[in-house]
């Protein structure tokens, strides 16, 4: 995989290099997501996160085939991820949905491809189908029987690797007892407020490594009040910034990368695009890393409160 030399790589389990830092799309708006996509390209990004229910899919796809037309990338240089959504787990459902997502890209194959959620919702409609009173309808599909058709996909051509996201350690034990292929990634918000030491080091003893999304606190969550607690405004990472004539941002995201995690801050903002890569030219000391653990209070931002009913919801145990 050519690449800027600034942009390292991490092994997966399977032998595949998977760049330590990648372009979130999530949130995303159309119309603004593609030239994202070329900036980041541009900047030296060679990961690109993405999802069927991001709804974006087309767009990212359309920002790759771009740079690989003009050169600047080929296909085997740049690391594309995508995601199974929850009304897709019935085994007869998966590889299609892979295809679907493979069709919206324009690509041939995907470099990694996880369930999303472990919990599965009712096939067959809307992305979030609902009963009357809000709630959303759930389907009784097992994530381990899911599972063999993601492995199918790799058997088919369709990935080269597989994952999970939003797991936790027991889900993960379990699929680990029962796989052929082994998930090579656990995707799970993780940032100062929430940084998954425990789930980490599970994670690292059984070779599986930890995708940070919303490693920046997703400041621009939807649901984010006025006075919510801002991890890029805290004078302790504003004064660790000051001291490396880095961003907060910066500080953050190599936080995380010391971390042992890959971080996939999102933007479509061309200036922090580029800001954000530019984080393998310093390094943390301990007592940094010490004094941004200190933030840790299991704040977790992402709750996913549509799936707290369901038997699989991964949140309700301490990792």
């Amino acid at each position: 995989m050519s690449r800027p030399s600034h942009c390292p790589v991490i092994k997966l389990n399977d032998g595949r290099d998977f760049p330590v830092l990648g372009l979130g799309t999530w949130k995303s708006k159309p119309g603004e997501v593609e030239q994202a996509v070329k900036d980041a390209i541009d900047a030296g990004y060679r990961h690109i996160d993405g999802a069927f229910f991001y709804l974006n899919e087309t767009e990212v796809g359309n920002g790759v085939k771009a740079k690989i037309a003009e050169g600047v990338i080929k296909r085997e240089d740049i690391f594309i991820t995508s995601k199974l959504w929850n009304t897709f787990h019935r085994p007869d459902l998966v590889v299609d949905a892979c295809k679907q997502s493979l069709k919206n890209f324009g690509l041939d194959y995907l470099d990694l491809y996880l369930i999303h959620w472990p919990m599965a919702y009712e096939e067959g409609g809307e992305l979030f189908p609902t009963n009357p009173d809000g709630s959303v309808r759930y389907s009784d599909v097992d994530f381990v029987d899911t599972w063999k058709e993601m492995e199918k996909c790799v058997k088919l051509g369709l990935v080269k690797s597989i994952g999970v996201s939003n797991f936790n350690s027991k889900q993960l034990e379990r699929l680990l007892k029962s796989c052929t292929i082994r998930p090579t990634v656990n995707q799970v918000e993780c940032h100062a407020y929430l940084n998954q030491r425990k789930l980490i080091d599970f994670c690292n003893a059984r070779n599986i490594i930890i995708t940070s999304y919303s490693p920046l606190g997703s400041p621009d969550r939807p649901w984010a009040k006025p006075g919510d607690p801002n991890l890029l405004e805290d004078p302790k990472v504003k004064a660790i910034a000051q001291k490396y004539k880095k961003s907060p941002a910066q500080v953050i995201l190599r936080y995380l990368i010391q971390n042992g995690t890959v971080p996939i801050p999102k933007s479509v903002n061309k200036k922090r695009i580029v800001e954000n890569i530019q984080i393998f030219d310093f390094e943390l000391t301990s007592s940094d890393m010490a004094v941004i653990d200190t933030f840790d209070c299991n704040g977790r931002l992402i709750p996913q409160l549509d799936g707290k009913d369901h038997k699989e919801y991964p949140f309700n145990i301490e990792f």
